[in-house]
C-alpha cells in the first residue's frame, strides 16, 4: 500500500472538497460567525481511540461535516469583527492545497531552491508595495509573536561582547540588566518574548502614551536615560503600527531619533496595520519605517492570505543570522554563501513554504485591488463611526486611523461601573446571534467593545447589521437592568 487513498479515489475526494469549499465561500454568511458548542461536546461526537480499521474518505467528510464544523467560529466569515478580521481568500486556499501537495521543507536553498527564492521575492514585491526602501531583508514565521521574539533575540547578539549565545545569562554577575520598552498599548507578544528570551516580564518598560494612545516618545527617552543612569542596558524599543486595541500609530520618527541617540536597537510591529501603507493615501503610516532595524507585517491579518504568515524583516541580517546559525555536518551544502538558507536565521530547524500563497493572492488581486478593499475596509469604518456618534448615549472613544473601531454604550444615569456590566451585556446579546462576532478591550480601566473590519467579503450591509443588533442589544439590556 502506498497511501491511504488511490489516485483516483484522490481525485474523486478532491473535487467533493473543492466543490465543498467553493460552496462554503458562497454561502458563508448563512453560518453562525461564533460556535454555539459547549466545552467537551465536539470530542464527545468522536470515537476516544485511533481506530484499527481505516475510514473511508466519505465516513471521514461525514464526520467533518456532521461533529467538526459546528465547534468552528468562522473567522472566514464577512460578520467577524472580532480582534483582526481576516480573510482566507480564494487563490490563497488554493496555494495551500499546492503547498500541502508538495510538502516541501525550505530549510536550506538545496531543499527546495524554488521555495526559498520565491518567498525572497514574494517579500520583496511586499516591501515594495508599502514604499520600504531597498534593502530589506525578509523571513517568514508562523506569526508576530515569533517574528518580535526572533528581532529581540538580534537586538540581543547586536552586542556580541555579552556573548550571550555561548554562555547565556544564568548566574552570571557580569551581563548588565537588559531591558526592552514599548508602548502600555503594545501587543502582549513583546512580554512574552521577553519571558523566553530570558530577560524576565519585569523588564519590560511600558511607557506612557498620549491623549491618542501613542508612545510618548519623550517619556522613552527619560526611561532610557534613567536606566542608564542605574547602569542597566537599553537593548531595544519596540514602536507599534497599529495597535491591538485601539490602532494608534506610534510616532515612529521621533522613538527612531531617540534610538538613534541612544544607540538602541529598534522594531516595529506593524502585523496588522503595516500593510494599509500601500493605500497610497495612508503611506504615511510607515513614516520612519525605514529608520528601524526590524519590522513584522502579518499578510495572514489584512492581506487575505490564509493562516500563518507573517513576515520578518531586518536590515541587518547578519546579526539575525549570528544569533541563530547552527550547522551540523548533516546539513552542510556544497551551495556556497550565495544561496539563503532559512533555517539560519531563526529557532525553527523546518520551514514551511508559505510564500507560495503569499505570492498567489499579490498576483490574483494585483496591487490595485488590494488597496482598493483596504481602502473600503477604512471608509466602513469611518462611517461606523459616523453612526455611534450620531446616536444618543454612544460615543467613539478613540481615534479611527485605519479599519477598527472603538466605543462604547454610556447612559447618563449609569455609572462607570454600571456602563462597563452594560458594554459586556450587549457585547454577549450580539455575539450570541450568532450573526456577527465583535470583541472587546479595555481603555483607562474602562470595557470597550471593537470592530474591526478586515475580511474581503465585508460589505455594508454586514457593518450595518452588526449596528442594528448593537441598538437592540442596549434596548434589551437597558430594560432588562430597570
Amino acid at each position: 500500500m502506498t497511501d491511504a487513498l488511490t489516485p483516483a479515489e484522490f481525485a474523486a475526494a478532491g473535487h467533493e472538497v473543492i466543490d465543498w469549499i467553493a460552496r462554503y465561500l458562497r454561502e458563508i454568511d448563512q453560518y453562525p460567525v461564533l460556535s454555539r458548542v459547549t466545552p467537551g461536546e465536539v470530542r464527545s461526537h468522536l470515537p476516544s481511540s485511533p481506530p484499527a480499521a481505516p475510514a473511508t474518505w466519505s465516513e471521514i467528510f461525514s464526520d467533518f461535516e456532521q461533529h467538526v464544523l459546528p465547534g468552528m467560529t468562522h473567522w472566514n466569515h464577512p460578520g467577524f469583527f472580532a480582534y483582526f478580521a481576516i480573510t482566507g481568500s480564494a487563490p490563497g486556499i488554493l496555494a495551500e492545497l499546492l503547498t500541502a501537495a508538495l510538502n516541501v521543507n525550505a530549510m536550506l536553498w538545496k531543499t527546495s531552491p524554488a521555495a526559498t527564492e520565491l518567498e525572497q521575492l514574494a517579500l520583496d514585491w511586499l516591501r515594495q508595495l508599502v514604499g520600504l526602501s531597498p534593502g530589506w531583508f525578509g523571513i517568514t514565521t508562523d506569526t508576530a509573536s515569533i517574528s518580535s521574539m526572533l528581532a529581540l533575540a538580534a537586538a540581543r547578539e547586536r552586542r556580541p561582547d555579552l556573548e550571550i549565545r555561548q554562555r547565556g545569562m544564568a548566574g552570571r554577575t557580569d551581563v548588565p540588566t537588559m531591558r526592552v520598552y514599548c508602548s502600555e498599548h503594545a501587543h502582549s507578544s513583546i512580554d512574552k518574548a521577553a519571558i523566553a528570551l530570558g530577560l524576565g516580564a519585569d523588564n519590560v518598560v511600558h511607557i506612557r502614551s498620549d491623549a491618542e494612545y501613542r508612545m510618548r516618545a519623550d517619556a522613552l527617552s527619560d526611561a532610557i536615560a534613567a536606566d542608564r543612569a542605574r547602569g542597566m542596558l537599553p537593548l531595544a524599543v519596540v514602536a507599534t503600527v497599529g495597535t491591538t486595541s485601539t490602532t494608534s500609530i506610534d510616532p515612529v520618527p521621533a522613538i527612531a531619533e531617540v534610538c538613534r541617540q541612544h544607540d538602541v536597537w529598534l522594531h516595529v510591529d506593524g502585523a496588522y496595520a503595516g500593510v494599509a501603507a500601500m493605500v497610497p493615501e495612508l503611506r504615511p503610516i510607515m513614516a520612519g519605517v525605514d529608520q528601524a532595524d526590524s519590522l513584522v507585517m502579518n499578510p495572514h491579518k489584512w492581506l487575505f492570505t490564509p493562516v500563518d504568515c507573517s513576515a520578518l524583516y531586518t536590515r541587518h541580517p547578519h546579526i539575525l543570522k549570528r544569533a541563530f546559525a547552527l550547522v551540523p555536518d548533516y546539513l552542510v551544502t556544497s551551495v556556497g554563501d550565495e544561496a539563503v538558507d532559512f533555517m539560519n536565521y531563526g529557532v525553527q530547524l523546518g520551514h514551511r513554504f508559505r510564500a507560495l500563497k503569499l505570492w498567489a493572492v499579490m498576483r490574483a488581486f494585483g496591487s490595485d485591488a488590494l488597496a482598493s478593499v483596504l481602502r473600503q475596509h477604512c471608509a466602513l469604518a469611518a462611517k461606523f463611526a459616523t453612526w455611534v456618534e450620531a446616536q444618543p448615549h454612544w460615543q467613539v472613544v478613540a481615534p479611527v486611523p485605519l479599519s477598527v473601531v472603538c466605543f462604547r454604550y454610556a447612559p447618563p444615569n449609569a455609572s462607570p461601573e454600571a456602563a462597563d456590566s452594560l458594554n459586556m451585556a450587549i457585547l454577549d446579546r450580539v455575539n450570541c446571534t450568532g450573526r456577527v462576532y465583535l470583541s472587546h478591550t479595555k481603555l483607562g480601566g474602562r470595557a470597550i467593545l471593537r470592530l474591526a473590519i478586515g475580511n474581503a467579503r465585508t460589505d455594508e450591509s454586514h457593518v450595518a447589521e452588526a449596528w442594528r443588533l448593537l441598538l437592540d442589544a442596549a434596548s434589551q439590556v437597558s430594560v432588562a437592568r430597570q
